[in-house]
């Protein structure tokens, strides 16, 4: 089967040669046996071996021998992901790349495509991942979790907004699932820290009529197993890894992400009060929603005060000097 517009043919020859190697994981398998599922020839077959090695895939082997899966790999397939996630809306809609310039901009692409809801772009890679406004996003290849999902929700383009408080809510609580010593902090509208640092962001993109929206991306990025960062960025930016000492299954938090941002949906979908339940989450485990002494910055503007909630539509009220002032967006920093 061809694959689709929005997939690589190197990744899903890559996914094959995987699912054919976890199919015979106490056997060696031959190249030709590999070769002919996925319709090419052993130095191909040689070539992509070395390409999943190369991703920290340990395969043993060579062409004369054979191969064979010394360990199940910490990549974000579908093959391995897929069965982690029955029972949601993204079991049968996982897209996966081993390198791509931004997993937004092809959930975008295909959501405009009429992709389905539920499905869920994701990279070892991005040369090009993009965070809000200009702002890039840092993504080491098979470090980090970059994702994005298209949703298609029958809500008003004002409701949006709900959605990526929800989502910071799906990864702190993926997070806590994996590892309950780690607390991660809600910064609003789309940031997720840990000790003052940020380990995930989320950029939400959508197209929408006057009335409603027709389709939504929610882009998330999230920091796992990066060493260290940039000297420009490592006073800003943090990983799980750095935060525990240790490493981390980057499958099984995508998995729990994935899980909990199905959970969120649904709810928002299907409960009447749902939006006030991630209103009032969202301000119960973010320390920056009430209290905080805060100034944002949009377009040349400046707005200085102390954070005094969320309103019902989930915007940051903050009280300044000239009295409390509704925050639509921008960029907001502690003082």
């Amino acid at each position: 089967m061809a694959p689709a517009p929005y997939e690589q043919a190197t990744d899903v020859c890559l996914g094959r040669i995987v699912r054919l190697l976890m199919e015979h994981a106490t056997v060696v398998v031959s190249g030709t046996k590999i070769a002919q599922e996925i319709s090419s020839n052993r130095s191909e077959v040689w070539r992509l071996i070395q390409q999943l090695r190369g991703l920290g895939v340990d395969v043993a082997g060579h062409p004369a021998t054979g191969y064979q899966l010394k360990s199940v790999p910490d990549l974000l397939l579908p093959e391995i992901l897929g069965p982690l996630l029955r029972g949601t809306i993204f079991d049968t809609h996982v897209h996966h790349f081993y390198k791509i310039g931004s997993t937004n901009t092809a959930a975008m692409a295909a959501a405009a495509d009429g992709i389905a809801e539920g499905s869920v772009f994701l990279a070892e890679e991005q040369t090009a991942g993009r965070g809000r406004g200009a702002n890039s996003w840092e993504s080491a290849r098979s470090a980090g979790i970059y994702c994005s999902v298209v949703l298609r929700p029958p809500l008003p383009p004002s409701e949006v907004l709900v959605m990526a408080l929800a989502a910071g809510l799906a990864v702190r609580a993926a997070i806590e699932q994996v590892d309950a010593r780690v607390r991660p902090d809600l910064k609003w509208p789309n940031d997720v820290l840990i000790a003052g640092k940020k380990v995930c962001g989320i950029l939400t993109e959508m197209h929408a009529e006057v009335t409603r929206v027709r389709y939504v991306v929610v882009g998330i990025g999230i920091n796992v197993n990066q060493p260290n960062f940039p000297k420009e960025l490592e006073n800003e930016a943090i990983s799980l890894r750095m935060v525990t000492g240790s490493e981390w299954s980057r499958v099984e938090l995508a998995a729990a992400l994935l899980k909990s941002l199905d959970q969120e949906y649904r709810l928002l979908l299907e409960e009447t009060d749902a939006r006030q339940s991630i209103l009032q989450r969202f301000a119960e485990q973010s320390s920056w929603v009430r209290g905080k002494q805060v100034c944002i910055e949009e377009n040349g503007s400046r707005v200085e005060g102390s954070t005094d909630g969320l309103d019902d539509r989930g915007f940051l009220q903050v009280r300044t000097a000239q009295g409390v002032q509704t925050i639509l967006s921008g960029t907001v920093r502690a003082q």
